[in-house]
């Protein structure tokens, strides 16, 4: 560990050439693997576990043409307790995991996102920035995020699932980026792609491979490209416009 012992939990366990840099609060129980960086300001409840070579409160960079970076600095990573985080994986200065949630190897977690009470957010994955996750989501391996997305409680995003919040394809010029929206318990299939600024209503699904160009309603099933209706999925849920 790059610097003493000072001010740290008598208990907490720490990997070989893991840095702890100043103003890091650690709570009871925390167990850290080799090659862990904690970055300045990082909070960890208590009981939190981060595998090796993980990253936690790294600072944004911003390009001159970055339009979802803001250029305002973020505040610290928050990491409550009862989480545990994989190997690889990054999770950006500004960034919130609530109680108990598990984040696989690899995953990307930017600024000012939020990460519900045990969610799970699988391997590679990525949240871009400015997301809300609600609480026992499933985001799994290799799924995307795009940044300004909010996620209600109780969703599923299957491998490869996309979201995408850009209409004019990155094409110069002011924009206004619309993430989806996720209504509580909706879930998107393996491979399927959510077009900029739609929203999959209350325990509305997406089949695999399908590409959603309009809002899905409240329990119904959307397969196809584009996607269009099947049958009811869902047929406790209140149907809405």
């Amino acid at each position: 560990m790059k610097n003493s012992r000072r001010g740290l939990p008598p208990d907490l366990v720490v990997g070989a050439y893991t840095v702890i840099e100043p103003g890091v609060r650690i709570g009871r129980g925390c167990r850290l693997g080799h090659h862990v960086v904690l970055h300045r300001g990082t909070v960890l409840g208590n009981d939190v576990r981060i595998e090796d070579f993980a990253v936690v409160g790294r600072r944004p960079i911003r390009s001159s043409r970055s339009q979802a970076t803001s250029p305002q600095p973020p505040g610290p990573a928050v990491i409550d307790s009862g989480t545990m985080v994989g190997s690889h994986t990054v999770i950006y200065a500004g960034a919130r995991l609530e109680k108990g949630c598990l984040v696989g190897d690899g995953a990307v977690i930017r600024e000012g996102c939020t990460i519900g009470k045990e969610s799970i957010v699988g391997c590679r994955v990525t949240v871009e920035n400015n997301c809300r996750v609600g609480g026992r989501c499933k985001l799994e391996t290799g799924a995307y995020l795009c940044a300004f997305s909010q996620v209600e409680d109780d969703c599923f995003l299957a491998p490869c699932a996309v979201t995408t919040n850009d209409n004019t394809l990155g094409a110069p010029g002011p924009k206004v980026l619309a993430g989806a929206r996720l209504e509580q318990g909706a879930r998107i299939g393996a491979g399927a792609v959510i077009l900029p600024g739609r929203t999959l209503r209350e325990h509305a699904a997406v089949g695999a491979g399908a590409v959603v160009t309009q809002n899905v309603p409240a329990g119904q099933l959307h397969v196809g490209c584009p996607a269009r209706y099947l049958r009811d999925y869902f047929p406790g849920a209140a149907q809405k416009k």
